[in-house]
């Protein structure tokens, strides 16, 4: 009795599902070809919060009160080191939740992919790779900030553009730099080589400033970095 139960529920689970991505299709479009569109993550139950981002959550108003005069930044350092100072008896309230929540988002997790076709949950799992892919990307630029990397050099018309942006007419960045774009295409050669001169002396200040940058980092053991891995310049060195 009780499977049978469970085999209907699962069923009335998988209808609800289908019914609301043809729904979601709109009028007049194919259950096939509605069923065997992507779906994105956003769709799907959420992720629950850590222990700590539970604490922040409810502490936060009340210790921005009682601090008015910190900057964001300052609040959120004061807030962490609260966190660290937290007795563990505490903290194990904030971790009792996030284990309760996190049991509950995993069995709607399991009740949401099973409502998926084949071909959206492989759409499914490639969103993800792809978001956690960028989210990997920012964090390995912001690094790289962080360490005091040079900027790229800059090409002659994104020096022009610097040069020319503001007293450009146009009521949009768009359409500022489609402006830029058609007239830098009709300047002569002679009046661009200011432009290609500039940008050959910010090549030379960018390949030395990456000289200096990437022999710090050695000393600092970061050869780690794909900056450095992938660089021919650690042969100078």
């Amino acid at each position: 009795m009780a499977a049978a139960l469970a085999l209907l529920g699962r069923a009335a689970a998988l209808l609800s599902g289908a019914q609301r991505l043809l729904r979601s299709c709109g009028v007049g479009a194919s259950a096939e070809k509605c069923l065997s569109r992507g779906i994105s993550s956003d769709e799907g139950p959420k992720r629950p919060l850590t222990a700590y981002f539970r604490f922040l959550k409810e502490n936060h108003s009340a210790i921005r009160q009682k601090n008015p005069e910190l900057k964001n930044k300052d609040l959120m350092k004061k807030i962490a080191n609260i966190w660290r100072e937290l007795p563990a008896s505490e903290k194990q309230v904030y971790e009792e939740g996030r284990k309760a929540d996190w049991q509950r988002y995993m069995e709607q997790l399991v009740a949401y992919r099973a409502q998926l076709t084949p071909a959206q949950a492989i759409a499914l799992d490639e969103e993800k790779r792809n978001r956690w892919a960028r989210r990997r990307s920012l964090r390995a630029k912001r690094e790289l900030a962080a360490l005091g990397k040079p900027k790229r050099p800059r090409s002659g018309f994104n020096i022009f553009v610097s040069e020319n942006y503001q007293e450009t007419e146009g009521i949009s960045p768009v359409a500022k730099m489609k402006k830029l774009f058609t007239l830098w295409g009709k300047l002569t050669s002679s009046q661009k080589q200011p432009y290609v001169q500039l940008a050959q002396d910010d090549k030379v200040r960018y390949e030395n400033e990456m000289n200096s940058w990437e022999a710090r980092m050695v000393e600092l053991g970061r050869e780690d970095l794909p900056e450095l891995s992938n660089s021919n310049r650690l042969i100078k060195l």
